[in-house]
């Protein structure tokens, strides 16, 4: 999808109040630009979010306001959420706590328009979890805090509720 075509599609998306979750877009036809470049095409914009509580309005809110960045900025940015503490549950094939089948769609979607998952690996270690136990969007990292740290260092700008 040109970059043109995809900003039409999210503002499309932007003004008729569907927004990302409800659409099963193919990964392939649907990536930011940046995703296969990521090394060597920076986006003006590099937005962190740190997302480390279960509750289920907490969750709805740190999703939506990633599909609004995206509608908002299009290809101009990269957005990396960083899940940890009772949040990896959002992650989990099999979470503990509870976690709606949308939230998982919502997860999916976004990661297709190039939004990260990271997946905190010490909080994994203390439920007992693998790289297996995690949707495969989830990307693992070893230490959640130090990811956030090092793309804060690389000017991403960090955000938490």
């Amino acid at each position: 999808m040109s970059k043109n075509k995809r900003r039409q599609f999210l503002s499309w998306f932007s003004f008729s109040g569907i927004g990302l979750a409800g659409v099963g877009v193919s990964a392939k036809t649907a990536q930011a630009h940046h995703v296969d470049t990521h090394f060597e095409d920076k986006s003006e914009h590099r937005l962190l979010y740190q997302l480390n509580k279960s509750e289920q309005d907490y969750i709805d809110h740190v999703l939506f306001s990633c599909g609004e960045m995206l509608r908002k900025y299009g290809d101009n940015i990269e957005l990396v959420v960083t899940v940890l503490g009772p949040g990896i549950n959002l992650l989990a094939k099999n979470p503990k706590r509870p976690i709606r089948s949308d939230q998982v769609q919502r997860v999916n979607s976004l990661a297709q328009y190039g939004v990260r998952f990271q997946a905190c690996g010490n909080t994994m270690k203390s439920m007992n979890w693998s790289d297996d136990d995690m949707l495969d969007v989830a990307e693992v990292v070893t230490v959640g805090v130090d990811s956030i740290m090092l793309l804060q260092e690389q000017g991403y700008s960090y955000f938490s509720w």
